[in-house]
Order: structure tokens, then C-alpha cells, then sequence
């Protein structure tokens, strides 16, 4: 039977669920690929010694992440790196930059494949059903990415913007290494999750409708978004 979550995109659209379960899995294993590439060039060889260095979703995601995204829709990855083989101390906050960096350049690849194919793709040549598919297929590409972009650049163990923070202020990363930061991470997990989120996922979405919209009348004048 499907998930909650799962049920109530089919019945809004089949390629709506289609697309975001791609989406979803694409941009984390390429998330995570991004931190490791990001490693390798700073001189950390770990996430190639460790065998991540791979497109397989169950390396980067493990089984129960993907448990859980099929249960109720969160999934998280992984790229084990060690910081004491970074030549610089900014290293750290560059390794960590580079997965929201690429959700970002992800982003902006659907969009320059959604204004593309508005632009060059007639709905009677190519059938207008296969037409609206990828219309929905890169939005939700574009505002899933945009969703993991900033809620990864958030200030809270153990997502991006933490270890960002951590490398510039020297306070926090001693507040998050002692005994208080354990329990500090966690509140502000349980915080993130319940209020944040869906505040992020909606800026995304308003995003994503906008710059949607605005190719839309660039491209195609007269046309309502």
C-alpha cells in the first residue's frame, strides 16, 4: 500500500509523484557526490577510500533513509570526509558549501531546460500530455532543489549550514563539539522540522512559481502563467 504521502501525490498526478520520487533521490546522491568531489580537491581522499564516490542511491542514502522516504517522505544522505586532511581551515566551510551549491546549479538546470522547452517544444508536435509531463517534471526538479538548497544552508547540526557557521565563528564550533551541543543539535532539529521546513518548502514553491511564470511571458507572450 502507498504511504500517505505517496497516495496523495498519485491522486494529484502520477507524474507529480514520479517526478518528485526522481527528483528527490537524484539531487541527494548528487549532493552528496558534489561533497565529495569538493573533499577530493581539498586534498581528502576519504570519500574515495570509503567507496562513495559512486552514483548507487543505497551508498550515498543507505536502507533507511530510504525507508523512511518511502514511509513518510524524508530522506537524508551521507559523504564521510575527515577535515584533518583539508589543507586549509576554510576547507571545511567550502566542502560544506558544495552540496547546497549544487541543489543550486540543479536548479537552475531545470530551469534553463523548463524555458527550453517552453520555448521550442510544441505541444502539437509532441503531443500536448508529453508536453504538460516535463512541464511538471522540471518544476518539480526546480523547486526540490531550491527546498534542499536552503534548508541545508540552515545553522543546525548536522546540515551544511552548521559546519559553514562552525568554520568562522570558533565559539559555535566549540558550543557544538561539548556535552551541550549534543542536545542543542538535537532541539534544533526537532525545531527545523517542525516549523522551518515547511516554511522553506513554501518559499520554494513561490519561488519556483514565479521565475516559472516569468519565462512564461518572456517566451511566450500573451500567455497566462
Amino acid at each position: 500500500m502507498l504511504a500517505w504521502w505517496m497516495q496523495n501525490l498519485w491522486d494529484q498526478n502520477p507524474v507529480i509523484l514520479v517526478s518528485w520520487v526522481y527528483w528527490v533521490i537524484f539531487a541527494i546522491v548528487l549532493h552528496e557526490l558534489a561533497h565529495g568531489w569538493a573533499a577530493i580537491a581539498c586534498g581528502d581522499r576519504t570519500p574515495i577510500e570509503s567507496g562513495h564516490m559512486t552514483w548507487n542511491p543505497l551508498v550515498h542514502m543507505g536502507h533507511m533513509s530510504l525507508i523512511m522516504f518511502a514511509l513518510v517522505g524524508i530522506a537524508w544522505g551521507l559523504m564521510p570526509i575527515d577535515p584533518s586532511r583539508f589543507r586549509r581551515r576554510i576547507d571545511e566551510a567550502l566542502v560544506a558549501a558544495a552540496g547546497p551549491g549544487m541543489n543550486l546549479l540543479l536548479a537552475i538546470a531545470a530551469l534553463a531546460l523548463y524555458a527550453a522547452w517552453i520555448g521550442l517544444a510544441n505541444p502539437t508536435s509532441v503531443g500536448p500530455v508529453l508536453h504538460d509531463n516535463v512541464i511538471i517534471f522540471l518544476k518539480v526538479g526546480v523547486m526540490l532543489n531550491l527546498t534542499l538548497c536552503l534548508f541545508n544552508l540552515l545553522p543546525a547540526p548536522p546540515l551544511d549550514g552548521s559546519r559553514i557557521l562552525a568554520t568562522f565563528i570558533p565559539p559555535y564550533r566549540r558550543l557544538l563539539q561539548s556535552e551541550q551541543g549534543v542536545y542543542l543539535a538535537l532541539a534544533m532539529l526537532v525545531v527545523l522540522f517542525m516549523f522551518a521546513g515547511k516554511h522553506i518548502f513554501a518559499v520554494a514553491m513561490k519561488v519556483t512559481g514565479v521565475l516559472t511564470g516569468l519565462i512564461e511571458i518572456l517566451i511566450t507572450p500573451g500567455t497566462s502563467p
